[in-house]
């Protein structure tokens, strides 16, 4: 899928140190913890053996042969229900206000639909305020507390959709 020059893809093994690099790289813009966020996720430089499995998405944003970033949709960790979450949705600032955020989410609540989820839940935090809104846009509500356990302990706004 192509929007604005950028192709929207599934994550292939070679991403992964690529991906990593831009997850981390918009983490520090933003000076987001190191720890209780995604950027001390043991995961992070394997992402595309992470999400290699049942019910998992995850999507790159590339162009030209490098990744801006990407998200995933994955079963809600520690949590018994049909919800998933969406993950590590992150963007360089060239991707960033091009509709390409809105478009990503799509893609990956469609795939969460055809997985079976009946929600998506999401964490994220206050100083993000651009992704809060557009995750208001596409219809995600504000909880009182958290769902399942992600780890992400310094995440302290959760969200929630139907789908």
């Amino acid at each position: 899928m192509i929007h604005n020059n950028f192709i929207i893809r599934e994550i292939e093994a070679k991403d992964n140190s690529k991906i990593a690099a831009t997850i981390r790289k918009v983490l520090i813009e933003f000076g987001v913890p190191k720890v209780g966020t995604a950027y001390a996720d043991k995961i992070l430089d394997t992402l595309y053996e992470n999400y290699n499995t049942q019910n998992a998405v995850y999507f790159v944003v590339e162009k030209d042969g490098a990744i801006y970033g990407g998200a995933g949709i994955k079963q809600l960790e520690n949590y018994n229900g049909n919800v998933c979450e969406l993950q590590k949705m992150y963007f360089l600032p060239e991707a960033r206000g091009i509709g390409l955020g809105e478009k990503l989410i799509h893609v990956c609540l469609q795939k969460a639909k055809e997985f079976g989820f009946k929600q998506c839940y999401l964490e994220t935090l206050p100083y993000m305020e651009s992704a809060r809104k557009l995750y208001k846009k596409v219809g995600f509500k504000d909880l009182k507390e958290r769902m399942g356990d992600t780890g992400h302990y310094s995440c302290n706004l959760w969200m929630l959709k139907d789908l």
